[in-house]
């Protein structure tokens, strides 16, 4: 029996303003009093988004907040935080940013199956207002439709 992964937090309003082309999983680099916080279901990547830095993948402005239990050994709640990705899949999103002008940005923050936390990473292009109001029209008629069925059958 597989255990299924943990979801800490949601980032529900980055598929309302961005079209996702693919997601990624990352991995994450923590401190303990992280983790703690963590696993308390505590977190939010609402603001958050991924930046290159180098040759590297940074996590910037996620909320993790402070694990009172840790005392003097305790984390700063919005630092950057290091993202773990293959090097060949690390050049293919960084020509993606640069080259053709999309955004990494967080999709879901959770624990796998082993207990690791992963970040859920969305390669993604921007929406224009019209595309939000298609976005939005369709998803009140997905709503009515739905209780139009439930009332009538």
């Amino acid at each position: 029996m597989t255990v299924p992964k943990k979801i800490i937090a949601l980032n529900k309003r980055a598929r309302f303003d961005y079209f996702i082309e693919e997601n990624i999983e990352a991995g994450i680099v923590l401190y303990g009093s992280e983790v703690k916080s963590l696993r308390n279901g505590q977190g939010s990547i609402a603001e958050s988004y991924a930046s290159d830095e180098g040759d590297e993948l940074f996590l910037i402005n996620a909320f993790i907040p402070v694990y009172n239990e840790a005392s003097r050994f305790n984390h700063e709640p919005r630092r950057p935080r290091k993202l773990l990705v293959r090097r060949r899949q690390l050049n293919k999103l960084l020509v993606s940013i640069h080259k053709k002008g999309m955004t990494l940005v967080p999709l879901s923050f959770y624990f796998n199956e082993r207990g690791i936390a992963k970040v859920e990473l969305g390669l993604a292009a921007g929406k224009k207002k019209h595309d939000k109001r298609s976005t939005e029209k369709a998803r009140d008629w997905e709503r009515e439709k739905g209780r139009l069925v439930r009332d009538k059958g």
